[in-house]
């Protein structure tokens, strides 16, 4: 028989809250969990491997929109193309926030050089005030 968990299980095997469990299915991430006689949720394999594929698209910045879409497709049996394009635009969206974050390192490295060069510069201009003591 097969393995159910509490949403207090799947919580600690997943990494995720509870809350986030219960915002997931509510958003329309997970599918319904089935419920236990008593009302509480009881997760499966099937979905705690779902659970960890979401995980690993919201590791990647994948918006939680874009999230709902791929469920949306899986759900409906996209063919996997379709999946993988969803992904390759992800993709070319991650590359270009990269691309821009690369920019803005870019622009601080130039203004940490102005700052070390004129703080070399200022240095230098400093001469320390030497009093010399003769004894006579």
């Amino acid at each position: 028989m097969e393995e159910l968990l509490t949403i207090q299980e799947a919580a600690a095997r997943t990494g995720l809250s509870v809350h986030t469990l219960r915002y997931y299915e509510r958003v329309g991430l997970i599918d319904p969990v089935n419920r236990a006689m008593s009302g509480h949720r009881r997760y499966t394999a099937d979905d705690l491997f779902w659970i960890e594929f979401l995980q690993c698209l919201r590791n990647t910045g994948m918006p939680i929109r874009q999230m709902q879409i791929f469920a949306d497709l899986r759900r409906q049996g996209a063919p996997a193309a379709t999946e993988l394009a969803l992904l390759e635009t992800h993709k070319r969206q991650v590359r270009q926030r990269i691309k821009e974050l690369e920019e803005r390192l870019a622009a601080i490295e130039r203004k940490s050089q102005r700052v070390r060069k004129r703080l070399l510069t200022e240095q230098s201009r400093i001469t320390p005030n030497i009093i010399v003591l003769q004894s006579n």
